[in-house]
């Protein structure tokens, strides 16, 4: 409510404590009362006497400008309660209630009308603009935008920003919440509640909330029904006559955790919106809220943000400019984490001497990055992720809260339900039901939804570690035997699988079976090429099988850094293990060649110390593709290089060759065409030398390229055209295609030149 709408919680005695709209009205007409209007005066006779009026005026034969004299004050006496009034001049003083008066004064033929209110008498006072100051948001255009539309007159009645801890949700709503103020879609005016849904000392019950909210809308104490269902019925009310008077209100529950929470709060009038935050995705069968799930920020989002919390405590800090990669890294390391950004601001501003590159090497560290993420300020609060994290583990039933735990198992980046389901050991209809449940507290992701698979936040993957070694700690060998046992069916579910499709590639040429072994692969990759690094460590022979199992596949689609990691990882396996090292030796591939007899041996103690002599190559390799991928084309070019001359070194001519290439591929991208089409050709010399088809068609188109950038088409037509047949000669028709293409592209340039 505003106060031009004045009206005191006792307007009139005929209307009990409920009767406000009718006193209201009668307010508002305010016709100026005559004496023959006045009602009769009624003596107080005790302290529960109440007078509906006290006429005291006195009259007078001509108008007077004297202004009205002051009640005198009553005499403190333990008698009858006395009730004082008095006008000058042609001032009559009436009583409306026993707390508010108005007087009617003419002076000079001017009829003013005053309200005179007793100590807590009056209007209540309001708070129909509540909303907290609006934070600025860097990154956040698409769900601002999205968020804005379900505030508009077309959208829903009740809107839930939902995501895991710390990803900004109170700030991306009310930052929406302001705009769509700005933009005047509530001129009814706008109401703020926090809910505190995982506050530990507990969270505010629907019914208190709903008293915090009549008050806002101008509500006493004395006028609040007892029960929760008259106050809801009173709270839907006041903004229904809000709104045929005023227009929309908007509503913000900030961090519910229940929809009991929110239902009460639902506005019954269809103009009026609420809009509520929450870690969970809040909606049962008499509550459906418009969800709007909010992920992590880009790379480049979280980097700006850095950059802009840094300028906005000292525009001069020198550190954005000089440090940008650091600072990248630093977005990198946070998880792009909007709380766990503001965190690392925080350091670096209460720090000023800090380096980015200090920070970003203290957060490398993953046994240690939550630990480095907390901030306390100077009046005792601390600001920590683990402590948001834990917020939410805390509400977890234990069937949810083990599968959380035993989620850190798994090694790579996401995980099937299945492969839950092997984590588990609990059916898979069971397992499903857990992780959707902590899907919908926002501590994992179905992404995309309906896939099967399962994705963790990398901070909330080290969270629950923490918490799966904490319950080790505090239950002892049996819950590390729990543990340890949801190990071994994981990698053994990765195995099974794994040699099931290994045995349908080989098997089948172009059949649905081979498709769908295909598309598993590829889905798996990253989780079975660090499933060997696992089992190198706990179960070598797994690790073994695993690395034979996926060695054809990932040659055969190049991909040549899993490759190598995964060669690295059997012969520490077999040297750990104290068994053979089998390796697959046929470089065709499945489908040509060898498809049913490949090449499989095992290694001696020679090969074993050749392959340590190469380690220190494909640590640079692996070095250079990281700089690579995060734009560093120096430093990608002199680790490659590096990497190249190790290999020359001990006569490993593939290698050299996919190093050089390499190479080329960074410099192109540098736009430094000239020494591009150098090593690309370097690298078809070593391909030759080590008879590798493939790679001398691979060579030879990126040779192309680089030649047709610096102008060379004539040379680009040829090696494009050689690329070509060597790939048809290899049988990849669509390599070949490929290459046609650039062949023509080639030609056409020529032909402009000419």
């Amino acid at each position: 409510m505003e106060d031009d709408e004045p009206y005191g919680p006792d307007a009139g005695a005929a209307e009990g404590r409920h009767g406000r709209d009718a006193a209201e009205e009668r307010h508002d007409r305010a016709p100026a009362p005559g004496p023959a209007s006045a009602p009769t005066p009624a003596p107080a006779s005790g302290p529960s006497a109440r007078p509906s009026a006290i006429p005291s005026a006195r009259p007078s034969a001509a108008p007077s400008s004297a202004p009205p004299v002051a009640p005198p004050a009553a005499p403190p006496s333990p008698g009858p309660v006395r009730q004082w009034a008095q006008a000058s001049g042609d001032g009559r003083t009436y009583q409306a209630g026993h707390d508010q008066h108005f007087s009617r004064i003419e002076t000079q033929n001017v009829i003013e009308t005053q309200h005179v209110w007793a100590p807590g008498g009056g209007p209540a006072p309001r708070a129909l603009a509540a909303l907290p100051p609006a934070p600025a948001l860097t990154g956040r255009e698409g769900p601002t935008a999205a968020l804005l539309r379900s505030l508009g007159p077309e959208g829903p009645a009740v809107t839930v920003v939902t995501g895991l801890p710390g990803v900004g949700k109170t700030a991306l709503a009310l930052h929406a919440a302001h705009r769509a103020v700005a933009l005047g879609h509530f001129p009814g005016g706008t109401l703020f509640v926090r809910l505190r849904g995982y506050d530990p000392a507990g969270a505010v019950a629907p019914e208190q909330a709903l008293e915090a909210l009549l008050r806002a809308l101008g509500v006493r104490d004395d006028d609040l029904p007892p029960t929760p269902e008259e106050q809801a019925a009173l709270y839907r009310s006041e903004l229904a006559r809000r709104a045929d008077r005023h227009g929309p209100v908007l509503i913000v529950a900030d961090d519910a955790s229940t929809t009991a929470q929110l239902a009460p709060l639902t506005p019954a009038h269809p103009a009026h919106r609420l809009l509520a935050t929450s870690r969970h995705a809040l909606t049962d069968p008499d509550f459906r809220p418009r969800l709007l799930p909010l992920d992590e920020l880009d790379t480049a989002s979280a980097t700006a943000l850095l950059a802009t919390a840094l300028a906005q405590v000292d525009p001069a800090d020198p550190r954005v400019g000089e440090e940008p990669r650091a600072l990248e890294e630093v977005a990198v390391r946070c998880g792009r984490l909007p709380l766990a950004l503001t965190i690392a601001a925080a350091l670096l501003t209460y720090d000023p001497g800090l380096r980015v590159g200090a920070l970003a090497h203290e957060l490398s560290d993953a046994r240690t990055r939550l630990r480095e993420l907390r901030y306390e300020d100077g009046d005792g609060r601390s600001f920590a992720v683990r402590t948001a994290f834990g917020l939410s583990y805390r509400r977890l039933r234990e069937p949810e809260a083990r599968l959380f735990r035993l989620l850190s198992l798994n090694p790579g980046p996401d995980l099937s339900t299945e492969a839950a389901t092997a984590l588990t050991d609990r059916p898979a209809r069971e397992t499903r039901g857990s992780l959707a449940a902590l899907a919908r507290a926002c501590l994992l992701g179905e992404q995309p939804v309906g896939s099967g698979r399962w994705r963790m936040h990398d901070l909330l993957r080290l969270y629950a570690a923490e918490r799966r070694a904490d319950a080790e700690l505090r239950e002892g060998p049996g819950r590390v035997q729990d543990h340890e046992a949801a190990r071994d069916r994981l990698l053994t579910y990765y195995l099974k699988s794994c040699e099931e499709a290994d045995r349908r590639l080989r098997a089948e040429d172009d059949g649905p079976g081979r498709a769908a072994a295909l598309a598993w692969l590829e889905a798996e990759r990253p989780n079975l090429v660090q499933a060997i690094a696992l089992a190198t460590t706990e179960a070598p022979l797994t690790a073994l099988r695993l690395a034979t199992a996926i060695s054809a596949y990932l040659r055969r689609t190049r991909h040549l850094h899993d490759t190598h990691a995964a060669d690295e990882y059997v012969v520490a396996a077999a040297l750990r293990g104290g068994g053979p090292v089998v390796v697959d030796r046929a470089d065709s591939g499945w489908g040509r060649g060898v498809p049913h007899a490949l090449d499989h041996r095992a290694l001696d103690s020679r090969e074993i110390a050749r392959l340590r002599e190469l380690a220190p190559a494909r640590e640079l390799e692996q070095r250079g593709a990281e700089r690579w991928v995060g734009g560093r084309h120096d430093e990608a070019a002199a680790a490659f290089t590096e990497a190249a001359d190790i290999y020359r070194a001990v006569g490993s001519l593939h290698e050299e060759g996919s190093a050089l290439d390499a190479l080329g591929l960074v410099l192109h991208e540098a736009r430094r065409f000239t020494e591009a089409a150098a090593a690309h050709a370097r690298a078809l010399g070593a391909y030759r030398r080590a008879h590798s088809l493939d790679g001398e068609a691979r060579s030879l188109d990126h040779l192309g390229l680089a030649l047709g950038e610096a102008g060379r088409f004539a040379e680009a037509a040829v090696a494009h055209e050689q690329a070509a047949d060597r790939f048809r000669a290899g049988g990849s028709r669509a390599d070949e295609a490929a290459a046609r293409r650039n062949l023509d592209r080639a030609r056409r340039a020529l032909e402009r030149e000419e």
